[in-house]
């Protein structure tokens, strides 16, 4: 009887890593970067963490429609909007690394090089960077290569084919055993395996969150909320006009005369609150002027400090929409601190620069000629917030934020528009932004289902630095009736306005337009928000039963 060794065991493409399983490692590994990168960017500075870093270089590099579309659809959430867009991106790069790396683990190796890299190259390209900028997303892809490597070769890394004897088969010592049934052997790893893998998963996820967690605490930690919570800002030298009675009629829905601060809308490019030392703060005054100065924080809060109520609007504000915002300002009048530096003619134009580096350019005619332009150190009765420009931020009556409303700032540096184009210019925006007249129903709302009777139509109305004149509304085009105002502190805030409409059954079009004090009506024709700001009447439909 002879017998036959048993074939060799062929090995298929079913005996790598699942894909899935690959793909699992990749994610993870991608995970324990970020999560070390945020722990290492307490020390390298929070705008050096990977995420943070490349969410900030795509805004400032993305095309002005992708910029526009973000804010349309998740305004102040935009950069929420924006990080979680990146992680999952970067999830599923990650993925496809993870893919790569259990059938050529070079290709993992050179992907996750690429991962480090990118996130070097957005770190270092940072304003105020320096060489520890790229010590997160470099430590991060180090430990993601680990990782990686130890999860494809451990657990999951197929058993090898048992060794075979070279001499003939032994021949059986008796009868042959009838053949036991057994389970079909899957391709890949195990079940037991799965399990092991799957833990070492977790508890490199789990690893992963709780090093993010703590590297933001430690940030937080670090952060100036403690010495802006002790600081006690000194009374104004020239105060706030009252706010006249009459302001919030009680009509429900109404937006209210005074915004309060933790209400108060919130757009600009930081992706991460730039935290300023207040002891450490000053502010460069130079460019084209006589004499270069240079301000502290105590400077600033030792000289005599004016009080204003100001109302601010974003440009990328729709119509209708609610980008825009009352407070009560406490400052220093730029135009002291320009006098002092002495502009040289022919300088029309002071940029802002923010610590991020961010820039607006403010006509220096604005900063000049008498309007309340300060530079804010308080915000309805307390030290600015931190994401409101801690501890010192510019506030410009009459103009849009980009062109004036600098968040953070260090410099002023006195210039020319001919000379220099601040961040907005190059994107397509216009250099300079004059707040146009504009009002918005706040009540009834878009859609709203209605009893016939009297119905109160309220809103507000702005044309900051010339005021309002009046408002009018209409229904299904009809003749325009004459709101009541209710009274405003100065014509640098919005005014509020109330229409009694005798509403009656069926649907309806509301219609406003508001008059500003030299006699300009808004313009009914639709203009978009670039280059310099939406027109158009506020228009809603609603139902009346």
């Amino acid at each position: 009887m002879t017998h036959q060794a048993a074939p060799p065991v062929a090995r298929s493409a079913g005996d790598r890593t699942p894909t899935r399983l690959a793909a699992l490692a990749g994610v993870a590994a991608a995970a324990v970067a970020l999560g070390l990168a945020e722990v290492v960017a307490v020390v390298a500075g929070a705008r050096s963490a990977p995420l943070v870093a490349v969410g900030g270089f795509v805004v400032d590099t993305a095309p002005e429609p992708l910029t526009r579309f973000a804010i349309d659809v998740f305004g102040v959430h935009d950069k929420s909007a924006l990080l979680v867009g990146t992680a999952v991106l970067l999830a599923g790069f990650a993925a496809g690394i993870g893919v790569l790396a259990a059938r050529a683990p070079i290709a993992g190796d050179l992907g996750i090089a690429a991962f480090g890299l990118v996130g070097v190259a957005a770190a270092v390209s940072r304003p105020d960077a320096g060489p520890a900028s790229a010590l997160p997303s470099l430590l991060g892809a180090l430990a993601a290569a680990i990782l990686l490597r130890a999860l494809l070769n451990g657990p999951l890394r197929p058993a090898a084919d048992p060794p075979t004897s070279a001499g003939p088969p032994t021949p059986p010592a008796g009868p042959a055993a009838p053949a036991t049934p057994t389970a079909p052997v899957l391709p890949g790893a195990g079940v037991g395996d799965r399990r092991r893998f799957l833990s070492a998963v977790g508890v490199s996820v789990g690893a992963a969150a709780l090093a993010g967690a703590g590297g933001r605490w430690l940030a937080q930690q670090r952060s100036v909320a403690s010495v802006r919570a002790s600081i006690t800002l000194p009374a104004a030298a020239d105060v706030a006009a009252p706010v006249p009675s009459g302001v919030d009629p009680q009509v429900s829905g109404l937006t209210r005369y005074v915004t309060a601060n933790s209400g108060f809308y919130r757009i600009d490019t930081a992706l991460v609150v730039p935290r300023v030392d207040p002891q450490q703060w000053r502010l460069r005054i130079h460019g084209r002027v006589a004499t270069e100065i240079t301000v502290s924080y105590p400077d600033l809060l030792a000289m005599d400090l004016v009080e204003r109520y100001v109302t601010l609007a974003c440009v990328s504000n729709e119509v209708g929409g609610d980008l825009i915002g009352n407070a009560r300002w406490l400052g220093v009048p730029v135009r002291e601190l320009l006098a002092a530096a002495g502009p040289l003619p022919g300088a029309d134009q002071v940029v802002g620069r923010s610590v991020d580096g961010w820039t607006c350019g403010t006509p220096t005619e604005a900063l000049l000629d008498g309007r309340d332009a300060l530079l804010a150190v308080g915000m309805n009765g307390e030290p600015l917030p931190v994401e409101h420009g801690f501890p010192v931020r510019m506030v410009v009556p009459g103009l849009y934020g980009y062109v004036s409303a600098c968040k953070w700032i260090t410099e002023l540096e006195v210039t020319s528009f001919a000379d220099f184009d601040a961040y907005w210019v190059p994107r397509g925006w216009s250099a300079q932004g004059p707040i146009k007249t504009q009002s918005r129903i706040d009540t009834p709302r878009q859609r709203a289902e209605l009893t016939a009777g009297t119905v109160p139509v309220a809103g507000v109305a702005w044309a900051q630095h010339r005021g309002i004149r009046a408002v009018e509304v209409r229904v299904d085009d009809g003749p325009w009736q004459s709101a009541t105002l209710a009274p405003a502190v100065s014509a640098d805030t919005w005014v509020q306005w109330v229409w009694q409409w005798p509403a009656t059954a069926g649907e309806h079009v509301l219609q406003v337009r508001a008059t500003d004090t030299t006699g300009e009506t808004q313009p009914e024709g639709r203009q978009p928000v670039a280059p310099d700001g939406a027109t158009g009447w506020h228009t809603i439909r609603v139902s009346v039963a």
